[in-house]
């Protein structure tokens, strides 16, 4: 993986010296903060309404902001990964340069993954706002981040291939959209379909019903591996189709 941190530092200088960084960052906490303060205003008219199982956790696991959040931001955030590079010619220079093929992917990879998790760090100012008026479960908020975490990390190796697989940061954009969506979907067949293996497929992918469980704090390693799975998988064969670049 020769190479790897002068990718990685240029792709982060990439992403915070132009205005996307700062576009996704100032729409997606304008988002967040709405909903955050909904949540909040929405708890504060129940008598008795705990913080710990009131708007933190409902914030996390039940807004339907969040996973809106995710399926616009992980797309955004990756269709200039490859896409740019190949339109503009510069992807030759790099593919010339001694840096081996997962050295380019996962420098390119971890920056987005960095940005993607810079971009979440300010809504923590949420969770100590609350802390001011009561108790905070700090393991629960944890595991709510992890799950976060994994879900974004899978969607930017999602995105990350089909930049690869383009030459248009729109058409990045919109395949990207569209696969996420899907699994989105997908997931919501969890709560459409009767019992049954189908049933238990959609659960297992739904995004909603790991917010859920980790928002309650129980980290089931069956969404870690998933979460895992779909992370590996496309960073993998945008690996292997960065090396085929070299051959062609």
């Amino acid at each position: 993986m020769s190479g790897f941190l002068a990718i990685y530092r240029r792709e982060m200088l990439s992403l915070w010296v132009s205005p996307l960084a700062w576009i996704l960052l100032f729409v997606f906490l304008v988002i967040q903060g709405v909903s955050f303060y909904l949540m909040v205003e929405h708890f504060a008219n129940f008598d008795g309404a705990t913080i710990d199982y009131g708007p933190v956790a409902a914030y996390f696991g039940q807004s339907i902001f969040i996973p809106i959040s995710l399926i616009i931001l992980c797309p955004a955030l990756t269709m200039r990964l490859f896409a740019e590079e190949r339109r503009s010619g510069t992807i030759e220079t790099l593919l010339t340069a001694p840096v081996s093929p997962w050295g380019v992917v996962l420098g390119k990879y971890l920056a987005t993954l960095t940005t993607y998790v810079l971009i979440w760090a300010p809504t923590l100012l949420y969770v100590i706002i609350l802390r001011k008026t009561g108790t905070v479960d700090w393991p629960v908020v944890g595991a709510s981040y992890l799950g976060l975490l994994g879900i974004g990390a899978a969607y930017l190796a999602v995105g990350m291939l089909m930049s690869a697989l383009s030459k248009s940061q729109l058409i990045s954009l919109i395949l990207s959209l569209l696969l996420i969506f899907g699994l989105f979907i997908l997931g919501i067949g969890e709560y459409v379909f009767p019992p049954g293996p189908l049933r238990d497929v959609c659960g297992h992918v739904s995004v909603f019903s790991q917010l859920v469980d980790f928002s309650k704090g129980i980290v089931d390693l069956r969404r870690v591996v998933f979460d895992l799975t779909l992370m590996g998988l496309p960073l993998f064969l945008t690996a292997r189709i960065v090396d085929s670049w070299r051959w062609d």
